[in-house]
């Protein structure tokens, strides 16, 4: 064995005995989310050439890169220039990950863990092109093969002088790029070295004073590295791979996006808080989209979650990061969303785009009336593409720009008291404003009538396939006009609903007991809105409501535990709103007792409100030995609480059976229910 050869054994070993000596302080993913940066390991050596084959270098940073943002996290390289530092410094903690196209071997695994797969690569020996050739392996003998230390490269070079006793490994200096390598390959100063195949596919491209030679080892695979302990980073990182397709084991099913909600259980949407979509009427969740969310869900076994977007730019971005799967509102599609990475479905609406002006403001009966006229929509609205077209034809039409906040609504409402001089806005929106104002008028069509579709993520085609069947199977049919009549045509119903709306908007209770709630909320330290919203879900807001079990009053509180709680009267509201959130506050304290995180603490605390702190404690046990968070209520332990209705996990667990879906329903009920009640404290809290 040469000294270069011993020189590189007992370096690596020196690296096995200094990354087992040293105390690991690595963060795991709570500590990462909680710091909002994300630490990459990367070596400065680097090379960032022009990919003309292979893989390109930076495909794990850029696949890294996705995975922050779509975590919100930013990232902090650490550049190391000694590649052999890259794994001690992950043990020492100096980074969350190595991202530095690390092949995966077993020297390397007994120091860290590694993620799925990404690429998969091959290592070859390389040549000067005017070299003597290697026949077959037993040519390497009173060979030189030069490698930079601490490479996996270095790892290949020992193997191969295991075997073939005469081979001698040269050490390259750290600081030598790719090219300067096989610059001095070239030339002769080395006889051999060993490169990836995708490093060496692009090299051959460009240059032709080196050759490929043998293979040098067997198919290798690159991933990212963590510390071993850092499990939750692993596991997440892990979830982005499969969920973008991007990992190279052939054992991971290949999924689509229909794969993954049906896999989470759970369909987003997206979708405006205004009288059309989605909104809060005496407590309840209401709205044409919102309804058809749920039958959605409904029709595919689904839970559903809503997202409420400040505008329609917003909106559209959840959809392109996929934040939500699919975007409601009366959305025509354009080539400019298209090509901003949007798709639409089939249409599901038809309207025609009307002027619309102030009531005492001269009839418009043709394009000529429009001249000198200014013309206010949002620059998102398919309607600014309107009156683009309308310039081309008579360029002394003004356009302005909207406020991206305003809906349709409260643009119309600008031209009504004069703020804004006209506005276009769909025929049936137009119809709906009419009925509740008398400032304005519509005034003529402008062009055919155009269909408008659900917007999905571009590419997602499966969850296309789904959205396209529903809306062919429902559109026009008795669901559809029911829920169609119940807000654009229902005059009774939309003069009560927009007036609550309007109210809440500025400022108007959320329920008939917000000054009770908010006293009792202020005295045991809870957010009185979601103690509204779970009221709701309770009683709906009745103080004489009883269970088929006897739970009494607005919080649907048992006789016994009031007796406990020292109330009495339950059907009194103020007695009543009492010993819920007194109840709740008891329940919240055994929570904190069992060191549940505070971001998770209400949801925990209503899973126990609802089904008992036993079953819940059975639940969390039962989520970490199925390897979830057992930290976490929503997708992790809500899922070990389903399970509890079953007799293989509810005969082995201490509290028994519960019908598990009931809490898991009620959580997310009043999650619905408080996050559309926070949006209109927020919108009243802005006028």
């Amino acid at each position: 064995m040469t000294k270069q050869h011993l020189y590189l054994v007992f370096s690596l070993l020196y690296f096995l005995c200094f990354a087992n000596m040293v105390e690991a302080s690595n963060r795991d993913l709570s500590e990462i989310e909680a710091s909002k940066i994300l630490k990459v390991l990367t070596w400065s050596g680097q090379d960032n050439y022009l990919p003309r084959a292979g893989s390109p270098p930076r495909l794990d940073k850029d696949y890294l890169e996705k995975f922050a943002q779509d975590n919100n996290l930013s990232i902090e390289y650490v550049y190391k220039d000694d590649f052999a530092d890259l794994i001690p410094a992950l043990v020492k903690g100096e980074g969350d990950i190595i991202a530095s196209n690390l092949t995966i071997n077993t020297m390397r695994k007994r120091q860290i863990d590694f993620t799925l797969p990404i690429v998969e690569t091959t290592e070859y020996l390389i040549m000067a092109s005017n070299a003597k050739g290697l026949a077959n392996a037993k040519d390497l003998d009173n060979r030189k093969v030069a490698v930079q230390p601490g490479t996996s490269y270095a790892f290949t070079a020992i193997g191969l002088a295991k075997v073939y006793k005469n081979l001698e490994i040269i050490e390259i200096p750290k600081h030598l790029s790719h090219d300067e390598i096989f610059d001095k390959v070239a030339i002769g100063e080395y006889d051999l070295t060993i490169v990836d195949s995708n490093i060496i596919d692009s090299t051959l491209e460009y240059r032709q004073d080196i050759k490929l030679s043998l293979q040098a080892n067997s198919a290798k695979e690159m991933a990212w590295a963590v510390n071993k302990h850092s499990k939750l980073l692993k596991t997440a990182l892990n979830n982005f791979l499969v969920q973008q397709q991007i990992t190279i084991d052939k054992s991971i099913p290949i999924k689509d996006e229909w794969d993954i909600i049906n896999e989470r259980r759970t369909i987003k949407f997206v979708m405006r808080n205004n009288i059309s979509s989605y909104y809060l009427w005496k407590g309840e969740l209401m709205g044409f989209h919102y309804e058809l969310a749920k039958d959605f869900a409904r029709a595919h076994h689904l839970r559903y979650e809503i997202l409420v977007a400040p505008d329609n730019e917003a909106m559209f971005e959840y959809i392109k990061t996929g934040k939500a799967d699919i975007a409601l509102g009366f959305y025509t599609p354009t080539q400019r969303r298209i090509n901003q990475g949007l798709s639409f479905s089939r249409p599901y609406h038809y309207a025609t785009e009307q002027l619309v002006i102030g009531a005492n403001d001269p009839l418009i009966d043709s394009l000529e009336d429009l001249k000198y006229r200014n013309i206010t929509v949002r620059k998102s609205s398919s309607y600014w593409y309107t009156v683009k077209d309308l310039q081309a034809l008579m360029p002394e039409i003004v356009l302005t720009a909207a406020l991206e906040t305003y809906d349709t609504e409260r643009i119309i409402e600008a031209v009504a008291t004069g703020e804004y001089d006209i506005t276009i806005a769909d025929n049936h929106l137009v119809d709906l404003v009419l009925s509740l104002r008398t400032d304005i008028n519509a005034s003529i069509n402008i062009g055919k009538e155009k269909g408008q579709s659900w917007v999905i993520q571009a590419g997602s085609n499966a969850l296309l396939s789904k959205v396209n069947t529903y809306i062919k199977r429902t559109y026009r049919g008795l669901f559809y006009n029911v829920i169609h009549n119940k807000y654009f045509e229902n005059q009774k119903l939309i003069d009560k609903h927009h007036q609550d709306f309007t109210s809440q908007k500025t400022g108007g209770a959320l329920s008939p007991y917000d000054d009770v709630v908010k006293k009792y909320a202020k005295q045991y330290g809870f957010d009185s809105s979601l103690l509204i919203a779970q009221m709701h879900q309770e009683s709906r807001f009745n103080p004489n409501a009883k269970s088929y079990a006897g739970a009494l009053g607005l919080f649907q509180v048992m006789p016994r535990t009031a007796k406990e709680l020292k109330i009495s009267n339950m059907t009194n509201p103020e007695n009543g709103i009492h010993a819920g959130v007194k109840y709740m506050h008891w329940v919240q304290e055994r929570m904190k007792a069992m060191d549940v995180r505070q971001d998770q603490l209400i949801w925990f605390s209503l899973a126990s409100y609802n089904a008992g702190v036993g079953h819940v404690s059975d639940a969390i046990r039962l989520a970490r030995q199925k390897g979830w968070r057992d930290d976490v209520w929503f997708d992790n332990v809500e899922r070990a609480m389903l399970l509890l209705s079953k007799h293989q996990y509810s005969s082995k667990a201490r509290y028994g059976y519960v019908r598990g879906n009931e809490p898991v329903n009620y959580v997310r009920n009043i999650r619905h229910k408080y996050q559309a009640y926070i949006h209109q404290v927020e919108l009243a809290s802005n006028l």
